[in-house]
């Protein structure tokens, strides 16, 4: 079996995969703020709430953490509209995205709401520190050292995974190159080419979570 590779036939088509790389990055960014909203709500449930709040939010993680983000988009697409709800491709796979990274962000942010300690906090109340002073300079510093690393591993994950939107129509980078390797037959040049897009977009997002992290909370996060 002879086979010419054809690279630049893909290359010609640069711009267009770009544009879905960054349909991927609004995927992800999208999923990633909207689930950690309801994770904080879910967090602070778990550990301030009463034991029928604690219980449904447990409920929540357990479903949503133990079935597959692709069976919950369909559901939203596919069964919805039996019920007269039609959402279009992208605000399903957002949905989806967003309830399902939810329930884990729910459990991380859980962990970091608990990591501080009640010391800390009688500290800064002899200090003489202000409910927001003690958020500010204390609980959401600590807090953020500790769940820094699993929140940038999260998000990177979500760069990867929003990859599930192409089955849905939605033309972010794999569903473009699906596009395109079904026009040229370029499978092979197509999807390598990706993933090396892949491989900067975390490189990339890997990077400037770090340099936000030391930045703003002074983490030491790897890039890798």
């Amino acid at each position: 079996m002879h086979y010419t590779f054809q690279f630049s036939v893909v290359l010609a088509q640069l711009p267009y995969l770009l544009g879905g790389a960054l349909l991927t990055l609004e995927v992800a960014f999208l999923s990633f703020w909207l689930g950690a909203l309801i994770g904080l709500f879910g967090a602070l449930g778990k550990v301030y709430g009463g034991k029928p709040i604690r219980r449904l939010i447990n409920a929540y993680v357990i479903f949503f953490t133990n079935t597959p983000a692709l069976v919950q988009i369909y559901f939203l697409f596919y069964a919805l509209p039996d019920a007269g709800i039609v959402l279009t491709p992208m605000t399903a796979v957002v949905i989806g995205m967003t309830v399902n990274s939810g329930a884990y962000l729910t459990d991380i942010l859980r962990g970091g709401i608990l990591s501080v300690r009640r010391e800390e906090i009688e500290t800064a109340q002899v200090l003489g520190m202000s409910g927001w002073q003690m958020v500010r300079f204390v609980i959401l510093p600590h807090i953020a050292k500790t769940i820094y690393a699993p929140l940038s591993n999260f998000f990177i994950w979500l760069v990867l995974g929003s990859s599930i939107a192409a089955v849905f129509g939605v033309e972010e980078l794999t569903g473009r190159a699906i596009n395109i390797s079904t026009q040229n037959l370029r499978t092979i040049e197509t999807f390598s080419v990706i993933a090396v897009i892949y491989i900067v977009l975390t490189f990339v997002a890997s990077l400037a979570l770090a340099l936000v992290g030391r930045w703003a909370f002074r983490v030491k996060a790897r890039i890798f």
